[in-house]
């Protein structure tokens, strides 16, 4: 399945070049500096014209310090385009998608997710997290906002990629999550492995005739030596990225794999704690 993001969080990283109300919002360009629209009913249609199996309500993600009357009205606002955005749509065989905001105030995720669930979408995605706040703050988000959405309908944690916190939303009850690490370590010359992060460029790996993982079975560790891949790297060559980014996909594929396993042998705490040691190493 293809899932697509509104936008929403592209808009909040544009701070310092845009404006929101209630109607839509206006941004300027990064490439040429002119002034762009993103209202609910686009970033609906747009998400109809690309195909994505799932697609994503426009929402209005703050600042994890935001103040408390910024983050209700960001919740309020979130909510009201939720509502235009189910009234825009009109494709049936996509999966619209509605998200609670509300920072890290109970209360107001608590708020935002009694506004979303009368609209009775067939999944809710959880925002506004990993924007800067502490992983325990997370944590704890999670703790009180999962149990506020249906047990029978997907839950979305946005923006969410470092293994540790995949694992911590898992087994609280999350489904689905995205992130660019996998493939933005892998352009940067950094891998996932089972003994913990591998720096590449790391002068000791410059002999090194081993595989990136040796418990890994994708073809990048079945073909390619760590000398080789760093090569790649310090000589500039695409190919590096490349294969890094596919060796990187593969580990969370396998992560997700095990903890799937470690949940239906009720092992979910000592794969917690077995990965955690794992991840404090670096290789």
């Amino acid at each position: 399945p293809i899932l697509t993001d509104s936008g929403g969080f592209q808009v909040f990283s544009l701070a310092s070049m845009r404006k929101i109300d209630d109607e839509k919002v206006v941004f300027r360009s990064h490439i040429d500096g002119s002034l762009l629209e993103l209202s609910p009913e686009q970033a609906v249609r747009i998400q109809e014209q690309l195909g994505a199996d799932i697609i994503m309500c426009l929402d209005e993600c703050p600042p994890h310090d935001a103040p408390p009357e910024k983050l209700l009205a960001a919740v309020d606002r979130t909510t009201h385009w939720a509502t235009r955005c189910k009234e825009a749509q009109r494709r049936t065989d996509q999966a619209l998608f509605g998200i609670v905001q509300g920072g890290t105030d109970r209360a107001l995720r608590e708020h935002s997710a009694r506004g979303l669930l009368p609209l009775d979408f067939p999944g809710y995605a959880i925002g506004g997290l990993s924007v800067g706040e502490e992983p325990e703050a997370m944590y704890a988000t999670l703790d009180y906002t999962v149990p506020l959405l249906p047990p029978d309908r997907p839950r979305y944690l946005m923006g969410v990629g470092r293994p540790i916190d995949i694992v911590e939303g898992v087994l609280r009850g999350v489904d689905l999550f995205d992130c660019v690490m996998p493939t933005r370590n892998g352009r940067n010359a950094m891998a996932f492995t089972s003994q913990g992060g591998l720096k590449l460029r790391n002068l000791k790996h410059r002999t090194d005739p081993g595989p990136l993982d040796p418990e890994c079975e994708c073809p990048v560790c079945h073909q390619f030596s760590r000398a080789y891949l760093r090569h790649l790297f310090i000589a500039g060559e695409m190919l590096g990225p490349i294969l890094l980014s596919l060796h990187n996909l593969a580990y969370y594929q396998r992560m997700l794999r095990d903890l799937r396993a470690a949940i239906r042998l009720g092992q979910a705490s000592e794969f917690r704690a077995a990965q955690l040691a794992r991840w404090k190493r670096s290789v």
